[in-house]
C-alpha cells in the first residue's frame, strides 16, 4: 500500500481557499456610485490581476495534480508484486468470467463517482488492493462486480475502474468513514443496498455520490480526522521495579529535576505503592518461600525477555541431555563388556510449552491483580489537562520524521499540519475500564503518524517529562518513539470543503458530506468499532502489554523521556541498535507507503 506524502503549504490553507481569500479581497464595492476614469483604469487592472492570478493558480494545481499522480503512479509501481525476472505478476490476473461472458454482457455507461464507506479493519491488511491479500478494496471491488456496478471486462484489474482511495488506513485500522472514487455502473435506483448485500457486516456502503469526471478523492480532500480511544491507565506511571521506572529515578535525581517530576506527578504518586501494600503483598505472603521467590525474580520482567530466558534454558537442557545420552551409550557399552545389567534412572524434565506450575499460575495471579488495579484507575483533571498541553504541541506545521519510518529530517514530506489534537474532557466506562478519546485533525498523515504522536504524549505524561521534549524531536535528530496499539486506532472522516463549494457553485453535484448518515454510521461504530476495540482489550491486554514492554526495555532508546533528554538517547541509523529497537518494537521492515494512521 502506500501512504498519503501530499504536502501543503505550510500555512495551513488549501489552495483553495487561498485562491477564494484572495478573490474576496479584491472584490469591487457593491455600492452603485459612478466611477471616474481613473476609477474605471483602477477596475480594469484589478480583473486583469484576477484572470492573471486565476490562471496562475489554476497551473500551480494542475502542476501540483501532475505530481502528485507521478508519486501515485511511482507507489504503484513499487508496490506491485514481481515474479524472480523482475515482471509483475499482480496486473496479469486473470478475468473470472469466460470471453463469451463478458461479450454477451449488455454495455451500460459508467459515472465517476465518491463511494461512502464505513470498516472495521479487524483481520485485513489495510485498506489498499494487494493481489488477494485480504483488504477493504479487495472486498469492496468484488462487491460491485457481484452487485453490476463494474463490468465483467473491468473485473479483472481496479485500475481499469480509476479506483482510488481517500486515506490508506493500515493493517487493523478501523474507518467509521472514508472514500474511495471510481467510475461505477450506477443506473439502478437501489446499487448501494445491492452491493452492501454482497459485503461482511463489517464493511458498509453509506452512499454513492455523483460527480465531475476529474474527481480523485485523494486529491480533492482537504484534510481527515482520526479518533483514537486510549485507556486511562496508560497515563500511569511506570512501576518503580521496572528498567524504565528504576532509569526515571536515577537519572532525574542526577540532573536535579527530581522535585519537579515529583510536582508534575503529585496526583498518581501514592498509586503502586497502594497496590503493593493492599492486593499484592498479601498474596506473596500466602506463597512458601521458594515460589515467592522464582515469582519475584521473574514479576517485572518483560515477555520479550522470559521468551529468550525461556530459549536460552532449552538449549542449555538440550544440550545437557546429548550429553547425558552420549555419557549413557558410552556406560552401557563398558556395562555390556563386563556382563553387567544397566540401572534405571530417573530423568528430571522441564514441563512443554503450555504446561503450567505452581510458580507461573501464582506469577499469572499476581499479574491480574496489577492488571486489575490498573483498570479501576479513574483519571484526575490535572493527568487529562496535561494531556491535553502534551497534544497541543502537535498544532501547527512540524517537521515529524521522528513520527514515522525511514523518513529523514530533510525529507520534505516529513512536515505535516496538524490543525486540532483533542481529549474529550468526558472519559468513557466500558465494564471495569476507563477510556479517553483523542481526535486529531490534519490535512495528511504518513505511516504510523498518529500512532507515535499518542505514544509520545502517552509518555511524556506518565513520566512526567517536559513537554518540550515534543518540539526537540522535531528538530535534526532520530529519537525511538513506540508506536501506539493499532487497536485504539479509527479514521473518523475526510473533509472536502473546497471540493463541496465547488460542488455546489459550479458543477451541479451533491457534496460529500458524512452528517447526513450520522445515525446509521454511529450505530455501526457502536457495534462493529468500538465494541471490538473493547472486546480485545478486555481479553488480550493490548495496552497493558505495549506499556509494560516499553518500561522492561532495557536500552537507552527511551531514556529521552528522564531529565537527562534526548542527548542521552539519540539513535543512528547506522549503529545496529536502531535496527534492534525497530525489530522489537515491530517497526522493521516496514514500508514507508504502507498506509497513513
Amino acid at each position: 500500500m502506500a501512504t498519503d506524502n501530499e504536502t501543503r503549504p505550510e500555512d495551513g490553507a488549501p489552495a483553495g481557499e487561498r485562491s477564494e481569500a484572495s478573490a474576496v479581497s479584491n472584490d469591487t464595492p457593491s455600492d452603485s456610485q459612478p466611477m471616474s476614469g481613473t476609477d474605471k483604469d483602477t477596475e480594469h487592472e484589478g480583473k486583469a490581476r484576477n484572470r492573471n492570478a486565476g490562471r496562475a493558480e489554476r497551473k500551480r494545481e494542475k502542476m501540483s495534480a501532475n505530481k502528485r499522480k507521478k508519486q501515485d503512479d511511482w507507489r504503484e509501481w513499487k508496490r506491485r508484486k514481481v515474479n524472480a525476472m523482475g515482471d509483475s505478476v499482480e496486473g496479469d490476473s486473470k478475468n473470472p468470467f469466460s470471453k463469451e461472458e463478458i461479450e454477451s454482457e449488455e454495455r451500460r455507461p459508467k459515472r465517476k463517482v465518491a463511494v461512502m464507506i464505513g470498516y472495521s479493519g479487524t483481520g485485513y491488511k489495510g485498506m489498499q488492493v494487494n493481489g488477494d491479500e485480504p483488504t477493504i478494496e479487495r472486498d469492496l471491488f468484488k462487491a460491485f462486480i457481484e452487485a453490476g456496478a463494474i463490468s465483467k471486462a473491468n473485473a479483472d484489474d481496479p485500475r481499469k475502474s480509476s479506483l482510488a482511495r481517500c486515506a490508506r488506513t493500515d493493517k487493523g485500522v478501523h474507518a467509521a468513514g472514508n472514500v474511495i472514487s471510481l467510475k461505477l455502473i450506477i443506473e439502478d435506483d437501489d446499487i448501494v443496498d445491492k452491493i452492501n448485500t454482497f459485503l461482511p457486516e463489517q464493511i458498509r456502503i453509506w452512499g454513492i455520490q455523483r460527480t465531475n469526471n476529474n474527481f480523485n478523492c485523494y486529491q480533492y480532500c482537504d484534510s481527515r480526522w482520526y479518533e483514537y480511544l486510549l485507556p486511562s491507565h496508560c497515563l500511569l506511571p511506570p512501576h518503580p521495579q521496572t528498567y524504565l521506572g528504576r532509569k526515571l529515578v536515577e537519572l532525574n535525581e542526577e540532573y536535579g529535576a527530581s522535585e519537579a517530576v515529583a510536582g508534575r506527578m503529585a496526583d498518581v504518586k501514592d498509586f503502586w505503592a497502594d497496590v503493593e501494600e493492599k492486593e499484592v503483598k498479601p498474596m506473596l505472603a500466602a506463597l512458601n518461600p521458594e515460589i515467592r521467590a522464582a515469582v519475584l525474580e521473574r514479576l517485572h520482567v518483560s515477555e520479550y525477555e522470559l521468551e529468550a530466558q525461556e530459549r536460552r534454558e532449552a538449549e542449555k537442557t538440550a544440550e545437557e541431555k546429548a550429553g547425558e545420552q552420549a555419557g549413557e551409550q558410552a556406560g552401557e557399552k563398558v556395562g555390556e563388556k563386563a556382563g553387567e545389567a544397566s540401572r534405571p534412572t530417573l530423568v528430571s524434565h522441564k514441563p512443554k510449552k503450555g504446561e503450567l506450575g505452581p510458580v507461573d499460575f501464582a506469577l499469572r495471579d499476581v499479574k491480574a491483580a496489577y492488571i486489575a488495579a490498573k483498570r479501576r484507575y479513574r483519571i484526575s483533571t490535572e493527568r487529562r489537562e496535561r494531556l491535553q498541553a502534551a497534544l497541543d504541541e502537535y498544532v501547527g506545521t512540524n517537521n515529524f520524521h521522528n513520527f514515522t519510518v525511514q523518513k529523514a529530517f530533510g525529507d520534505a514530506s516529513s512536515k505535516r499540519h496538524i490543525k486540532s489534537f483533542v481529549v474529550n474532557p468526558k472519559p468513557i466506562l466500558i465494564g471495569d475500564t476507563e477510556w479517553l478519546s483523542l481526535k486529531v485533525h490534519g490535512q495528511s498523515f504518513m505511516m504510523h503518524q498518529i500512532r507515535k504522536m499518542v505514544g509520545m504524549v502517552s509518555l511524556l505524561v506518565r513520566c512526567g517529562t517536559t513537554l518540550d521534549r515534543v518540539r526537540e524531536s522535531y528538530r535534526n535528530i532520530k529519537i525511538a518513539i513506540p508506536k501506539a496499539p493499532g487497536l485504539g486506532l479509527l479514521l473518523e472522516r475526510p473533509v472536502f470543503v473546497n471540493y463541496n463549494r465547488r460542488a455546489q457553485d459550479q458543477l451541479n453535484r451533491p457534496c460529500i458530506d458524512f452528517d447526513q448518515y450520522d445515525e446509521r454510521l454511529e450505530a455501526f461504530k457502536e457495534k462493529h468499532i468500538y465494541t471490538r476495540i473493547f472486546d480485545v482489550e478486555e481479553k488480550e491486554n493490548t495496552f497493558h502489554a505495549f506499556f509494560n514492554q516499553i518500561d522492561q526495555f532495557k536500552s537507552n532508546h527511551f531514556l529521552w523521556l528522564t531529565a537527562g533528554g534526548v542527548g542521552i538517547a539519540d539513535i543512528s541509523r547506522g549503529d545496529g541498535k536502531a535496527q534492534d529497537v525497530d525489530k522489537q518494537l515491530g517497526d522493521e521492515n516496514e514500508d514507508p507507503e504502507g498506509g497513513e494512521g
